[in-house]
């Protein structure tokens, strides 16, 4: 289930299939199951609160409820509004409920009670106030576990946004696809465990939804992912070029280099100025070194079209050399990851890298963190309402016409054409100094193995994330690239 759908794509998913033939509130009802079931092996003999809303998300609340007494549990009905003005599919719902529905009042939640929050669904888009503010306050203050429908009452699905404030639940249900909103911080922290149950809405009105945000799972991207044939040699396998910075910053380079080596590329090259090549030759063993000094002399090196994937920027420096370094390799047809340095110097040109960017047929990845994707997108900041971090991402890499991987524990990597991913797989050891610059080594691998920039990016960020976790803990950049070959082994048999 790798899409995720927005609140409107949602919506229209539940429209289309009852346009087909199957009513509303039968999907309510096989919702509802659903979360009791999760409800009844979690509570463990405690009585169950359902905290319903005045829409959907209640009507569901009401299902689960009559389905909980069904199996003689002790429930409690709350209702944030008045019942006479439940409309619809909710209003049926209601009407088969049998038991007290009392009042939506916060002392009368029981702290020790396991809570259901059916108040808001997905489609939140506004801050919660009043009543239904101080409903979810009192949900968060239950010590028993709290079971939200669809998703925590306060999390935008689209944005993964806080509306205010939001509950925490400890288990989430969600049904036929997740929401951005389910991985997107902060709302992922809001989810607890996370759930997608299938309710009757047939996957074929996808193909009419034509949803273009997915899960970064490898089903995204494991039909173009590179495995080295019998009858494979390196040149088949590309040629990563890392440029190297001056003598006193070529850790990150290297940083890069192994990175790009453990990821499949046939050979790796740092192109070093003179003053660091005694130390990055120094450091390195499968990794080739070789002297590079200023632009014409990397022009020159990467028209070998064998050196098919260029790195710029970790450790590089910023200013004009580096500026005119980018351009150098932006006018080869080499693929092009630019990182940290490479990005930061064009803060006050940005329109100058968008359009030797967008001018280039070969490929371009730009992999951002929050403060650089700030400095080059500044205009794009200003002048656009941006609302989110899959937002952000996709309208810079259709401002740049590169793919654009905006890092983070949510990670998006969004392509010109509107595709994006979203990762939730990293751990908090990634926050480590020299981890994106292993990164940008393995995208400039997979792009030199010809995979294409939006899966080679998205592949990249979910490997990454998997070496860490493989490691576990104490985690320093250097053992991120002696992960991988676990992480590679692993995903190797899955693509058999």
């Amino acid at each position: 289930m790798l899409e995720l759908l927005t609140s409107a794509e949602m919506s229209d998913a539940d429209r289309r299939t009852i346009a087909g033939g199957t009513p509303g509130v039968a999907l309510m009802e096989a919702a509802g199951r659903v979360v009791a079931d999760a409800v009844s092996r979690l509570r463990r003999g405690r009585p169950v609160t359902v905290v319903c809303g005045p829409g959907n998300n209640g009507g569901d609340g009401f299902v689960l409820a009559r389905m909980l007494a069904e199996r003689n549990t002790p429930v409690r009905m709350m209702l944030v509004g008045e019942r006479a003005k439940l409309k619809g599919d909710a209003a049926m719902a209601a009407a088969r409920w049998a038991g007290a529905v009392e009042a939506a009042t916060p002392d009368a939640v029981d702290p020790d009670h396991v809570v259901v929050d059916a108040l808001f669904g997905a489609g939140l888009d506004r801050e919660v106030t009043g009543l239904p503010r101080m409903m979810i306050e009192a949900m968060n203050r239950v010590h028993a576990p709290v079971v939200a429908v669809d998703l925590p009452s306060g999390i935008n699905g689209t944005t993964g946004m806080v509306m205010g404030v939001a509950v925490r639940a400890t288990e989430t249900i969600t049904f036929f696809r997740a929401k951005p909103g389910h991985l997107l911080l902060p709302g992922r922290l809001h989810c607890g465990t996370l759930a997608i149950a299938d309710i009757g809405i047939p996957a074929s009105v996808l193909e009419t939804i034509k949803p273009k945000t997915f899960a970064n799972r490898p089903a995204l991207w494991r039909d173009s992912f590179p495995v080295p044939k019998p009858e494979g040699h390196k040149y088949a396998r590309g040629h990563v070029v890392v440029v190297s910075g001056g003598l006193s910053t070529t850790g990150a380079a290297r940083l890069a280099a192994r990175g790009a080596l453990r990821a499949g590329a046939g050979l790796v090259t740092i192109a070093s100025p003179a003053d660091a090549l005694a130390v990055n030759a120094a450091a390195s063993l499968a990794i080739m070194v070789r002297r590079v000094d200023g632009v014409a002399a990397l022009s020159e090196f990467l028209a070998d079209t064998r050196r098919n994937a260029v790195v710029l920027g970790p450790g590089g420096g910023t200013g004009t050399d580096m500026v005119r370094q980018v351009q150098a390799a932006l006018g080869s047809t080499a693929a092009v990851v630019l990182d940290a340095d490479a990005l930061t110097s064009f803060a006050s040109e940005p329109e100058a890298l968008f359009a030797a960017s967008r001018s280039r047929a070969a490929p371009v990845v730009m992999t951002p963190h929050g403060g650089e994707f700030e400095r080059l997108f500044n205009t794009l900041e200003k002048d656009t309402q941006v609302l989110s971090k899959l937002e952000k991402a996709r309208a810079a890499a259709a401002l740049s016409g590169a793919v654009v991987l905006l890092k983070g524990a949510d990670t998006v990597v969004a392509a010109p054409d509107g595709r994006a991913s979203i990762a939730d797989n990293a751990p908090g050891t990634l926050a480590t100094a020299g981890a994106g610059d292993v990164l940008a080594g393995m995208v400039a691998a997979l792009l030199a193995q010809h995979m294409p920039a939006f899966e080679a990016a998205s592949a990249a960020v979910w490997l990454h994330g998997e070496a860490a976790a493989a490691f576990g803990p104490g985690l320093i950049s250097e053992d991120l690239p002696e992960a991988l070959p676990a992480v590679y082994r692993r995903l190797s048999a899955d693509l058999r």
